[in-house]
């Protein structure tokens, strides 16, 4: 008889069961996921029936399945499925069934399936180089293409900036460990600084050498290979003292195994080839043992691992180490059924387009390398055919990088060079002409930006080009003037409000969130927050500096609900501590989002994202109307089970004025007039300052002040706020919205009238 099967609840933080019947199935086959029935060794068989019996004939049997998540190598016909697992050991199924899930399949979906095991590395083989070109013959053949146009291919800056410098200097000096082992950032980014450039040194100079056929450039490529094998892999650069410095390390020795593998004696490559499996080992073991990504994925880090260190290196190693064989299955796994954690069908990425961009980056350069080596294609996954839009929307570059959500080492500053090329990729395989058109406004905006340090300790632009001219052909750019005047990207609870995404000038833009993901990771306490950007201007943004992560400006400022354009209740705002079960219970709900006659719509309910700091909260939802693409309107809701005072925050970087009920921001270029027109419980008290509360002064020390608006209300059980906030253009500075209330009834109607049109809201009042 089969012993009993655990199958324990999911919880907030970890992988799902599904798909069930309430699952949306997306790409056929669906992917399977539940919650591992053991701590360790554990391993199913999976079976998948046309009927909840399960009959033989009917039913397809898969084992053994060596993680909590599935696959399989072929589609389905459209119709309704039941699916099981229990465990599986020496051949035979060793427990009793879990409990059966139904599921459907629509027709006309994506066609994803992923090979058996067996089949994979079919198309592998054994010939060098495997990263990038395939072999001495795609070298030959891209030989021929530089020859013939060394402009186009992108070849000529390539080599003259990316491979001769590295040629005339020596290899770094194994980074030394922090004084008393206690991390500063200026030595953290220092180290990954100097192993990103054994990356680039190693890399380029291989490549050249071997594309061109060059003695003493395979030369030096070997100095710096050979140098980056003798650093310690347990020492400063380990993944454990440095898990940036690790990744880089591991790629280095990754492509210099890879490219240089015929220049290297036996012994050579024996040192080499221990480095680089140690190394691998290491990001393998903490990623799938130590982190569990495929239970709890919400690791950031180990998540990029499996794009930056264990495609590279396991591609680099294959055939030759049977770990790495098993430790690259386990990424394309991932790949094919989890990814990604942060985001879904609509492309969103709920730690923000900064971390959109780094993971993004890293994932792309891994596809590419996957379907070289094993002719694999994960770009045709659903998910990539719609994420360029999520910068589109959430990150344009006609708006601000002050004016988005989550951790942005660009914030304040120009826009990130690597969101661009990014798009473009994502250009080339959709053949969006809109996200060409992206990259194009990236690069107009940003010119110098391989030189700045967040690029330059992070990616070679002049790379990007040789592989991306190599894969695809120029995608002609389409400015986004038909882009849409409202997208929610309901994987994540983003909701961007746009007119005239096209045109800097007459642009006109809000940003909001509800989201599930909770202030986990890279995301802040932010839940009902917003930003605006109006007329080429920043008008209501998120205020702060980028110092370091883990900063007293990043814990106690940036993350805090206190630098954001949201509500504080009795002083205290959402969770943003380091507890991530109570990060990811720290969530909202965007409850409708919708076009209409009267413009854009929002209503998100973000009660849960205080719960922990205010328990007695018992409704906190806010409103946002884009009206007529020309003001907004915001309710905020707040119900309490005792009498609680509301703070309603506002950001700016310029002082505002402050009038009574109302207060003014006044831009360079716009301005933006807020007006309290309602509020249930009293009249507010305005006040605003230009401190940053809680943040060590030397990180802020030369830097400009910022401007942080508090309308305070009288205590009361149930708030009811009604906020008017109007952008105007330079010339608009007489312009005003009237409006009047009509208070009979159950709702308060307050009338709003712009340019002779008049438009209705009501709000319900609170008994």
């Amino acid at each position: 008889m089969s012993k009993s099967l655990y199958q324990p609840r999911s919880g907030v933080l970890t992988v799902q069961y599904g798909p069930d019947a309430q699952t949306k199935v997306i790409e056929n086959p669906p992917r399977f996921t539940w919650i591992p029935t053991r701590l360790e060794k554990d391993c199913y068989v999976l079976e998948i029936s046309e009927r909840d019996d399960f009959p033989s004939g009917l039913t397809r049997t898969y084992a053994p399945v060596p993680y909590n998540f599935f696959t399989p190598d072929k589609t389905f016909a459209p119709g309704t499925y039941y699916w099981r697992y229990a465990l599986y050991e020496n051949d035979k199924r060793t427990s009793e069934w879990s409990v059966a899930r139904s599921f459907s399949v629509p027709e006309n979906l994506p066609e994803t399936p992923l090979p058996a095991k067996g089949e994979r590395f079919k198309e592998s083989g054994y010939a060098r180089p495997r990263l990038w070109l395939q072999g001495e013959e795609g070298i030959a053949r891209y030989r021929e293409k530089i020859a013939a146009d060394p402009e186009g291919t992108g070849w000529k800056l390539f080599y003259e900036l990316s491979v001769l410098p590295w040629a005339e200097r020596e290899p770094h000096a194994e980074p030394e460990p922090y004084p008393g082992n206690k991390r500063t950032v200026e030595l953290w980014r220092q180290s990954y600084i100097i192993c990103q450039e054994m990356l680039y040194a190693i890399r380029h100079l291989s490549i050249a050498g071997k594309v061109l056929d060059d003695s003493r450039l395979l030369g030096r490529a070997k100095d710096w290979l050979l140098a980056a094998a003798s650093w310690d892999p347990a020492g400063p650069t380990g993944r454990d003292y440095n898990d940036e410095a690790a990744f880089r390390m591991a790629g280095a020795l990754a492509w210099g195994y890879d490219w240089l593998h015929g220049e290297l004696d036996a012994e050579e490559k024996e040192r080499v080839k221990r480095s680089l499996a140690a190394r691998t080992r290491q990001v393998a073991d903490h990623a799938i043992r130590r982190s569990k990504i495929h239970q709890v994925p919400y690791d950031s880090h180990a998540v990029r691992s499996l794009s930056s260190v264990l495609t590279p290196c396991c591609i680099s190693l294959l055939h030759e180490e049977p770990e790495a064989e098993e430790w690259l299955h386990y990424t394309l796994e991932y790949f094919w059924t989890l990814y990604t954690p942060w985001g879904g069908e609509d492309g969103g990425w709920a730690e923000g387009p900064h971390y959109w961009t780094t993971g993004m980056a890293a994932l792309q350069e891994a596809i590419e390398w996957i379907r070289g080596c094993t002719k694999l294609n994960l770009f045709d996954r659903p998910f990539f055919h719609k994420t360029g839009d999520f910068p589109l929307y959430v990150y344009n570059p006609n708006a601000s990088t002050r004016t988005t959500f989550g951790d942005n080492s660009s914030l304040g500053g120009k826009f990130g060079a690597k969101t661009g090329y990014n798009m473009r990729h994502l250009a080339g395989v959709t053949g969006n002409g809109r996200y060409q058109w992206y990259y194009e406004r990236i690069k107009e905006m940003n010119p110098e930006a391989a030189k700045l340090f967040h690029n330059h300790g992070w990616w070679d632009f002049r790379f990007d080009e040789l592989v991306y001219r190599q894969a695809y052909p120029q995608i002609r750019p389409e400015a986004p003037s038909d882009a849409e005047e409202l997208k929610w990207f309901r994987d994540v609870g983003w909701v961007a409000m746009h007119h005239r995404m096209d045109d800097p000038g007459e642009q006109i833009m809000l940003l909001t969130k509800a989201s599930k993901y909770g202030s986990v990771s890279h995301s802040h306490a932010d839940q009902g927050a917003f930003y605006i950007h109006a007329f080429g201007e920043a008008l209501a943004v998120e205020t702060g500096y980028y110092v370091a992560f883990n900063s007293t400006m990043h814990r106690n400022w940036r993350r805090q609900t206190v630098s954001k354009n949201s509500l504080l209740i009795d002083g205290a705002g959402q969770y943003a501590d380091t507890d991530k079960s109570l990060n990811m219970a720290a969530s909202g709900t965007v409850a409708e989002a919708k076009r209409d006659k009267i413009g854009s719509y929002v209503k998100m309910d973000v009660t849960a994202a205080y719960l922990e700091q205010v328990p007695y909260a018992k409704k906190v939802e806010r409103e946002i109307y884009f009206v007529d693409n020309s003001y907004f309107v915001l309710v905020d809701s707040v119900d309490l089970n005792r009498p609680g005072k509301i703070e309603w925050l506002y950001h700016a970087l310029y002082e505002m004025d402050l009038r009574e009920q109302s207060f003014r921001v006044n831009g360079k270029k716009a301005s933006l007039e807020g007006r309290f027109v309602f509020c249930s419980s009293g009249e507010l008290t305005l006040t605003q300052s230009g401190e940053f509360a809680g943040v060590d002064e030397k990180e802020i020390e030369g830097l400009a002040r910022q401007w942080h608006l508090k309308a305070e209300s009288p205590p009361a059980a149930s708030h009811r706020l009604v906020t008017l906030l109007v952008p105007k253009k330079p010339d608009e500075e007489d312009r005003y919205v009237s409006y009047f209330m009509d208070d009979q009834g159950f709702v308060v109607s307050l009338y709003f009238t712009d340019n002779g049109k008049t438009r209705k809201i009501d709000v319900q009042k609170a008994f």
